[in-house]
């Protein structure tokens, strides 16, 4: 038997042919990602609205001589920098991970002799020679092999390996997938035989460097999350700091006081400018990735948490993602009979079907690197260990390999018991029944079974054995007789748990898309055994080619399957849904999702089988590449998203009332109620209540029972903006009918102030308290536990005391001492502030639950 691997008269490039390619054609390997260095980086940075609010603010705070309230701020500043140039540092990478992908040493034919090189040296015209087991260096024509199958499943997103031949010198298309074409890719991986070929492609020009191209020229888009934000913070500061010039200028005009004109007007926009916007954002997102690692979700990017929630679409990726990517056998048939596996213990297989398998397993590697042969020596070692139908001592004689024309292999054995040869041969059904000469009326029994098992998803397999006496072997397998065994039938089984996590998103109003490489039956089936609507619909990717834009967003809303799909088709579908509005989450593992993962709104790698390009171009990472942990990430996600949303609604109301109490004494020329040092101690509550009390605010009992917000939906809709302002105006009269009560009761100036801040707080707290839900009231809120709640409750209250009765504290905050009467009044005042809003809470639940009743 000729082996495929001899290099006799084969002379190959010469070093200096090699070395003159290697400088005019460059290395065999990706360009590395363009990297801004540190200075861009930054000045990226700091040029956003909410880190300029940040610097200014305390810039403020260092001017006025508050040094401990700058360092704070300025603290927050570099804290945020800081993690925002370690995220951009790790986003980048997906090109340096093709990069060594595609560069693993290599076994060539250089000056007639075979060396090892690295793979980075190879060039166009180099000599391969490649075996079992080898990653490939470089795309290359084959000029001979042996049996040889390449596992592509890297660019294709195919579970089963394809079968290749060699070139025969005429003109083809190069591409990847499908059985018996004479090219090799580089990446891809030989899991069975051996050959030589000839290098036609290296570093970008290769497939694996096109997607390359493709990953490179995708565009990371801003979350919904970070433009709305970014557009308040933008309106509220135009806003608090024109009233800050017009606060000065008019207190200045109409008092003739320059110096407290100044400081009312540095008051008003401290209390106006959202300096907590962007330590709530960064605060919330990087708790999130922390609790979302505890589900085994690793976080790349953290706004992708937030938009993860709102995911419309989530396209997937079957093979490893819906699938173990491990092939296992599922079903066998034998004369009219059918078994099914997974109903069956070990070692407990039926007599008949022992010789179906002992055959099959004889037609195999004694040790495969193929994952069908594995999963027959599988079967093998479950059921036959304790048989005699396992044949270690034989002699491996001869191997006739797969061919074109016949798509079967056999191999010849010699036992030391029997005189003859004992042959099994295995292949494609209609290749074994040629073999063994059935007649017509049995190949169309045979035909019907082939179909059913087909029909279930299931590659087949048949099996045939075969006897020979004389000396001297045939030079074809078509000289054997054979009689026909069986059928095997093998299935990439389906992850347990992904049909409860189908079933979950479906709840969730999320609609979820297969996208395969796989043919449109098999995907067919696994999209009927997890439940995924519309099972038997689907469009190819031929079928695909041939749509223009405008089709394929009309088509893409009809369709849940997509078969036979090319990585530049994933990312067609995924801009097709963009286009249509929909927030796309893309889950996939292989180096052809990598385009799509890093054009959707959130890519999801899967971090045990996906390829290191695929989880550099992801912004999360599924670490234990189960499913349903998707399922449990949107739920979170859409948890971050609902405390960020409360957390800003109160924000917004508190802000209300300090700006009112420092804009209203300048108007109405009252004493100034609110000094900086005032605003700087509401901001010690503040600050911990809405980034710390609010994150951990555990999800509303609907969470995972709504459809998810619209790309459209701002992150206030006009609802959230007025009943927020509503509750910051209700505080605000609040404080001013305890500001009017103090000033008709003759109190002092400091007495009015003490009063007027205390209700202030207490409101504040009441504000925290209520905001915790938007559906429960305060007092079912109370039932759930929030372990942030009552230190900041508790250290407000602290407070309070100490600058209400520590002599020290009460001359620099300007007040005077409060008797029970008067704490009792601002109590009062503090929490009937927002009973309007319990009140409302309560009506609508009522409401709702009669209507469920």
């Amino acid at each position: 038997m000729k082996n495929a691997r001899t290099t006799e008269n084969v002379t190959g490039l010469s070093a200096a042919e090699a070395a003159e390619r290697l400088i005019s054609e460059g290395y065999n390997e990706l360009p590395s990602s363009g990297q801004r260095g540190l200075f861009a980086l930054v000045f990226g940075i700091v040029r956003e609205p909410m880190f300029l609010l940040l610097v200014a603010c305390g810039v403020v705070y260092m001017v006025l001589g508050d040094l401990q309230e700058a360092l704070m701020l300025l603290g927050f500043v570099f804290f945020v920098m800081a993690l925002t140039l370690y995220q951009e540092r790790k986003t980048e990478h997906a090109l340096d991970a093709l990069k060594d992908l595609s560069s693993p040493r290599a076994l060539v034919v250089r000056d007639g002799a075979e060396r090892r090189i690295a793979g980075r040296e190879v060039v166009r015209g180099d000599i391969l020679v490649i075996s079992e087991g080898d990653r490939i260096p470089a795309d290359a024509e084959l000029l001979s092999c042996l049996n040889l199958s390449v596992d592509e499943s890297l660019l294709t997103g195919e579970s089963v390996p394809v079968r290749k031949s060699v070139h025969d010198g005429q003109t083809m298309e190069v591409h990847s997938g499908g059985e018996d074409l004479p090219f090799i890719f580089s990446g891809t991986l030989v899991v069975q035989g051996q050959g030589i070929a000839r290098v036609i492609a290296t570093g970008v020009h290769t497939e694996i460097g096109k997607i390359g191209k493709v990953l490179q020229s995708v565009e990371e888009e801003e979350t919904l999350l970070q433009r709305e934000t970014g557009q308040w913070v933008r309106q509220l500061a135009v806003v608090g700091l024109s009233l800050c010039f017009l606060v000065i200028i008019f207190y200045s005009l109409t008092r003739g006081d320059w110096l407290n004109g100044l400081l009312a007007g540095v008051t008003l926009a401290m209390a106006t400018l959202p300096e907590e916007l962007p330590v709530v954002l960064t605060i919330f997102l990087a708790m999130g990735a922390w609790r979302i690692s505890k589900k085994h979700v690793l976080t790349r990017r953290m706004p992708a948490i937030e938009t993860l929630g709102s995911s419309t679409v989530l396209c997937v990726d079957k093979t490893g993602t819906l699938t173990m990517n491990c092939m296992t056998v599922s079903k066998l048939f034998v004369g009219k009979d059918f078994l099914d596996l997974s109903s069956l213990s070990r070692h407990s297989m039926p007599e008949e079907f022992h010789e179906l398998v002992e055959f099959s397993i004889l037609a195999s590697q004694l040790d495969p690197f193929d994952p069908m042969e594995k999963a027959i020596k599988t079967l093998g070692d479950d059921y036959l260990i304790e048989t005699e139908h396992l044949h270690k001592d034989w002699l491996l004689v001869h191997e006739y390999p797969l061919s074109k024309e016949l798509l079967s292999l056999s191999r010849v054995w010699k036992s030391s018991e029997r005189e003859e040869y004992i042959i099994a041969a295995k292949g494609a059904p209609e290749a074994i029944i040629d073999l063994c000469h059935c007649d017509e009326q049995e190949r169309v029994r045979l035909s019907t079974y082939i179909a059913a098992m087909a029909d279930q998803g299931l590659r087949v397999l048949g099996v045939a054995r075969g006897y020979f006496q004389e000396p001297l072997l045939p030079g074809q397998q078509h000289d054997f007789v054979f009689e026909f065994l069986g059928l095997i039938g093998l299935t990439d089984p389906v992850r347990p748990t992904v049909s409860p996590a189908i079933a979950e998103c479906y709840r969730a109003g999320i609609r979820v898309v297969m996208i395969t490489g796989d043919y449109p039956g098999t995907a067919s089936n696994i999209a009927r055994q997890i439940g995924l609507k519309k099972s038997d619909v689907w469009i190819t990717g031929p079928e695909l080619e041939r749509m223009t834009e405008q089709e394929l967003q009309q088509r893409v809303n009809e369709v849940n399957i997509f078969a036979r799909v090319v990585p530049e088709q994933k990312l067609r579908l995924v801009t097709a849904l963009k286009a249509n509005g929909e927030i796309v989450t893309m889950t996939g593992d292989g180096v052809n999702d990598a385009p799509a993962l890093k054009a959707a709104n959130i890519g999801i790698a899967m971090g045990g089988r996906g390829t290191d390009v695929a989880r550099e171009a992801a912004s999360l990472v599924l670490l234990d590449d189960d499913f349903s942990s998707i399922v449990q990430a949107i739920k979170l996600g859409r948890r971050i998203f609902d405390n960020i949303r409360k957390a800003i609604a109160y924000i917004l109301a508190i802000h209300v009332p300090i700006a009112g109490l420092s804009l209203f004494p300048v108007l109405f020329q009252w004493p100034l109620l609110l000094f900086p040092a005032h605003i700087a101690f509401l901001q010690l509550i503040i600050d911990p209540a809405c980034s710390i009390v609010f994150e951990a605010e555990g999800e509303e009992s609907d969470v995972m029972n709504r459809p998810p917000r619209k790309s459209t939906e701002p992150l206030f809709s006009h609802r959230t903006v007025v009943l927020s302002l509503l509750q910051g105006v209700m505080v605000l009269l609040a404080v001013l009918v305890v500001f009017w009560l103090a000033v008709s009761r003759g109190e002092s100036e400091e007495k009015v102030r003490a009063m007027t801040f205390t209700t202030l707080m207490i409101s504040n707290l009441s504000l925290i308290l209520t905001n915790r839900s938007w559906s429960r009231t305060f007092v079912n809120s109370m039932r759930f536990t929030n372990r942030a709640l009552l230190p900041v409750v508790a250290g407000a209250l602290l407070f309070l005391g100490i600058v209400l009765y520590l002599p020290f504290f009460v001359t620099l905050f300007r007040f005077a001492k409060l008797d029970p009467i008067d704490l009792l009044l601002t109590l009062s005042a503090g929490l009937g502030s927002v009973l309007w809003f319990e009140g409302l809470k309560w009506f609508k639940t009522s409401k709702f639950v009669q209507k469920v009743e």
